[in-house]
């Protein structure tokens, strides 16, 4: 994605007004990104958590506060999803990055921003942290 692009899906994230041809450009970029995603591909499901992925991954708590410190995936970081876009310098651009909510809805908006500003290597745990202590294979201590 070019630094137009990127500045242009900054922009609209953080509800700064877009004239009609950058939006337009914008709403462009993201018509080709979801035509080209297929339907499983941003999503990583709690089943394919094994010792391999935990030692190559990023695990980014996107949850308030409150919640991570309530409990988390071991070695995560917290950057609430919200914050994302403004805090992508800390995702590492190259690795496996994964980001997680209790659900998943909350991180795959934070995904899908971080996506549209060039981190193809971000992931959504499918199932969020709730699926995580439910059905992952592994779980480091």
């Amino acid at each position: 994605m070019t630094h137009l692009l990127r500045a242009l899906a900054l922009s609209a994230a953080l509800g700064l007004p877009l004239a009609a041809q950058a939006e337009e450009t914008l709403a462009e970029a993201i018509t080709g990104y979801m035509d080209f995603a297929t339907y499983d591909s941003g999503i990583i499901v709690p089943e394919q958590l094994d010792r391999t992925v935990f030692e190559a991954a990023l695990f980014v708590d996107t949850r308030d506060a409150a919640q991570f410190a309530a409990g988390h995936v071991p070695g995560a970081v917290h950057i609430e999803w919200r914050e994302v876009p403004g805090r992508l310098d800390e995702l590492p651009d190259t690795g496996m990055v994964i980001l997680y909510c209790n659900t998943g809805s909350l991180s795959a908006q934070a995904a899908f921003a971080a996506r549209l500003l060039g981190r193809e290597n971000v992931l959504v745990l499918q199932t969020g942290f709730d699926g995580w202590q439910a059905t992952a294979a592994y779980k480091p201590e």
